[in-house]
Parts: C-alpha cells; sequence; structure tokens
C-alpha cells in the first residue's frame, strides 16, 4: 500500500523554524516528484512548492521562496520541508504529495496522485 505521512508540526512564534517530515511507505520516493501545499479552513489547497523526480530541482511559489526549504533523503524514503522565518500567515495544515508523472514546470501540478493526511502548523505569539 502506498503511503505518505507528515510528521513535525506543532506550534511557533513568529520568527520561528519547524521542519516537517513527509516518510514514504510501498514506493521508493526517489522516482517520484514531490509537492507541499498546504490549507487553510475554508480556502482553497496552495501550492508551495515541487521537486522534480528527475534532478530535485525545486520550484518554489513566491509566498516561500527564501524562505522554505525541501529535501530529499533517499536513504530514509523521506523529503523534508525546512520552513524558516514563519508568519502568522503560515498557520495551516500543510500536505505532501508525490506523482509519478507529473511535471513541476507546469502552471498547476497539484493533480498528483498520492497525499499524506496533513500536518498542522500553528504559528502564534
Amino acid at each position: 500500500q502506498l503511503q505518505l505521512v507528515e510528521s513535525g508540526g506543532g506550534s511557533v512564534q513568529p520568527g520561528g523554524s519547524l521542519r516537517l517530515s513527509c516518510a514514504a511507505s510501498g514506493f521508493p520516493l526517489d522516482y517520484y516528484a514531490i509537492g507541499w501545499f498546504r490549507r487553510v479552513p475554508g480556502n482553497a489547497l496552495e501550492p508551495l512548492l515541487c521537486m522534480s523526480s528527475t534532478d530535485s530541482s525545486v520550484r518554489y511559489e513566491d509566498s516561500v521562496k527564501g524562505r522554505f526549504t525541501a529535501a530529499r533523503d533517499n536513504a530514509k524514503n523521506t523529503v523534508y520541508l525546512q520552513m524558516n522565518s514563519l508568519q502568522f500567515g503560515d498557520t495551516a495544515v500543510y500536505y505532501c504529495a508525490a506523482d509519478l508523472d507529473i511535471d513541476c514546470g507546469l502552471p498547476v501540478y497539484s493533480n498528483m496522485d498520492y497525499w499524506g493526511n496533513g500536518t498542522l502548523v500553528t504559528v502564534s505569539s
């Protein structure tokens, strides 16, 4: 069974950092494009970044560019999202997703095949 499980969410003060993990089971992540997304309850899903399966290059959306960094650890079959300089507006449920065929250069890459259940990040003082 193919599964993604996020972890690492929690509460942090503005300006703080968190590292989210996305562990895969049932398939090797290194063959898949990886996306990170977030959703504020009542709002639409917001794409944050897409990591290519071919060279692990990352396309970051403007909302997180310079603050968030994605990385893979193929040996652990896990991807990470390092989030720095967190702001109130970063409060959301964060999701990772994986897809074997998606092109991160496309305008839309949220139609990925496999999704985790999400982890909540709360930025508050």
